[in-house]
């Protein structure tokens, strides 16, 4: 299993020994198909049996502790603490500040955004497509943390990239009317409709809140298809996870 990790989560520093984060591949599960074949999203029409079997082959080799919390996504603006979760809970962002819960995000071409006290006692997961963003998902995380936001540390894993993620007018007037700074994030095509940034989009919500420690994985989910799942390329298609955990002191 093949896993693309945050440059604050590599070895020798504070973080690395203090969290573990990173996002999966779509290599080494069973599922078959469209799904081949680490897919970990349950809700995408996959066998369920090859579902269970990488859900457990991630937790095996990622070396969790137990299951992570996995989320009912739904493209809202809605956080939740880990006390609050439970199985099928709605929502778009988790935090915590235990070291026994691993905390999860499945994507196919939105963000994954996993954010960390830069001391490493704190953390965050966010599935950030356009609708999340516009509806201010990441300010609402980044509010919820008790950390200061100058304190925060943030990763926008694998997702879409600018030249392959096409939007009407209605999505860019989303985001250019709450922020002018997003008119930068939105190019016009040849078909009279927009190419937009969501990486940047994202980077200007963080800044805006005040988080200035941002870093990008630099990897397009569409553009690599032997590597990510895309559902703007394909669908159906599998869900990769993004995962971040507190370690144990």
């Amino acid at each position: 299993m093949q896993l693309i990790k945050p440059g604050w989560a590599a070895p020798g520093g504070l973080l690395a020994r203090r969290v573990q984060a990173f996002t999966t591949s779509r290599e080494g599960g069973v599922s078959e198909g469209p799904y081949a074949s680490m897919n970990l999203g349950d809700h995408v029409g996959d066998d369920p049996v090859a579902v269970s079997e990488n859900r457990e082959q991630l937790i095996h080799d990622a070396g969790l502790p137990a299951p992570p919390l996995w989320l009912n996504q739904v493209h809202s603006n809605h956080v939740i603490a880990d006390g609050q979760w439970m199985p099928g809970v709605e929502a778009d962002a988790i935090i915590s500040k235990r070291q026994d819960v691993t905390l999860a995000i499945l994507t196919a071409d939105c963000m994954p955004i996993l954010l960390a006290s830069a001391a490493g006692d704190e953390i965050a997961a966010i599935h950030a497509g356009w609708r999340g963003l516009a509806a201010r998902i990441i300010q609402n995380t980044v509010a919820a943390m008790s950390t200061p936001a100058s304190a925060v540390v943030a990763w926008i894993g694998p997702a879409i990239s600018q030249a392959h993620y096409e939007v009407d007018d209605a999505v860019r007037e989303a985001f250019i009317t709450e922020d002018h700074l997003a008119t930068n994030c939105f190019a016009p095509n040849e078909r009279g409709r927009w190419q937009a940034d969501l990486k940047s989009l994202a980077v200007i919500a963080l800044r805006s809140v005040g988080v200035r420690r941002i870093t990008d994985a630099g990897h397009c989910s569409l553009a690599l298809d032997d590597r990510f799942f895309s559902l703007r390329r394909s669908a159906p298609t599998g869900r990769m996870a993004s995962l971040l955990r507190l370690l144990p002191d």
